[in-house]
């Protein structure tokens, strides 16, 4: 049997037993790197160089906290016409950059892991998500730390203990 038709058949086997999906990418769900509000959302430029918005823009405090998504490597750190940007590359490859910073605090080749501070933002913040030369839509893989709802007794006795905050993607108050 050829080599190309095993490996075919090994594949679908492990896609079948769900192992591996065929949309991983859109199991991911990250916490936004700052808190602030979008004002403006991705939009496509329907061509290499024409107009849209290759991330999302939020509103933030100047000198707010800007973290990293995910885990990877700091493959730029540095200013793009005198502003500050800083480009993580994560395990898959894709490439999250940060804009619009006052202050990067770290340099290229430094590891980041998830949620560590990497600089602070200008007052607004630029969230941009690549893989290869393809800009992807970053809000989709945003979610919010949410946790489980439970009633408070009434009785005066003991509260059972508060589930665990999970990050869930998709929510109605995720702005997309």
């Amino acid at each position: 049997m050829p080599r190309s038709i095993v490996r075919v058949g090994v594949v679908a086997v492990i896609l079948a037993a769900g192992v591996i999906t065929p949309n991983a990418a859109a199991a991911q769900c990250w916490l936004p790197p700052v808190n602030g509000i979008v004002v403006d959302p991705f939009r496509q430029p329907p061509c290499r160089w024409c107009p849209g918005n290759r991330g999302i823009e939020y509103r933030v405090g100047s000198g707010a906290t800007v973290r990293a998504v995910a885990a990877g490597e700091v493959v730029y750190s540095g200013s793009v016409a005198g502003v500050g940007y800083v480009v993580v590359r994560h395990r898959d490859g894709r490439r999250a950059t940060y804009g619009r910073l006052e202050e990067r605090l770290v340099r290229r080749g430094d590891a980041v892991i998830s949620r560590s501070v990497v600089g602070r933002a200008i007052g607004t913040f630029h969230f941009g998500l690549r893989d290869g030369d393809r800009y992807l839509d970053p809000a989709p893989f945003l979610g919010e730390l949410v946790g489980l709802t439970r009633l408070v007794p009434v009785d005066r006795s003991s509260p059972r203990p508060a589930g665990k905050a999970r990050v869930v993607c998709g929510s109605s108050q995720n702005p997309r």
